[in-house]
């Protein structure tokens, strides 16, 4: 009839969502739990391997103003270690509301800073593993560093917190390439494809 597509394998311009063939996915429903369980692997991996690539920075690269947001990658990570672990990891963890200046220095010295982010970064796995499933559609209560009271979805939260390493993660590397030296590679990807290669 006037309007329906052509049989299929010829072009159909006009065609309507009607029209078009249903494919259903045989893919299991994602187990919100496991699934954030990885990007909680993923966010410890990814950290270690940046880590591996900024200690290769003599002290004044390390230190000077890149233009990033935080001006340096010392500043940058030192922000990673306030919102990630003294903002975010609290609030998950133990649902209280720390009030800290997202440009803390709150911690100097860059060794120490490293080990305390390594350290960081490995408590969310077993946090998130810890939970239970219907724990992942409730919501998240907090309140800001402005003292308003907030409530966000659980989920989408606990996923702005790995993004958020992400985004910053990404200006970390762009500066160390832009500074002359080598980055590691930090795609999720690869991260699966090595634990696909352990024995």
């Amino acid at each position: 009839p006037a309007g329906r597509c052509p049989p299929m394998g010829t072009d159909c311009e006009d065609a309507t969502p009607d029209d078009l063939p249903v494919r259903h996915s045989t893919s299991p429903a994602m187990n919100p739990r496991t699934h954030f369980a990885t990007l909680a692997r993923y966010n410890a991996w990814a950290t270690r391997r940046l880590l591996d690539g900024v200690a290769a920075l003599g002290e004044d690269d390390y230190r000077r103003d890149v233009g990033l947001f935080f001006r340096s990658i010392h500043g940058t990570l030192n922000h990673l270690l306030v919102a990630e672990h003294g903002l975010w990891l609290r609030r998950f963890a133990e649902g209280v509301s720390p009030k800290l200046a997202l440009d803390e220095e709150v911690e100097p010295d860059r060794q120490r800073l490293a080990a305390r982010l390594l350290e960081g970064a490995a408590r969310w796995q077993p946090l998130v593993e810890s939970w239970p499933a219907e724990r992942f559609d409730g919501v998240l209560r907090y309140t800001t560093m402005r003292g308003n009271s907030v409530s966000l979805p659980f989920a989408t939260t606990l996923a702005h917190v790995f993004n958020h390493g992400t985004h910053h993660r990404g200006q970390i590397t762009a500066a160390v390439t832009a500074l002359g030296q080598p980055c590691p590679v930090l795609d999720l990807v690869y991260m699966l494809q090595q634990e696909q290669a352990k024995p």
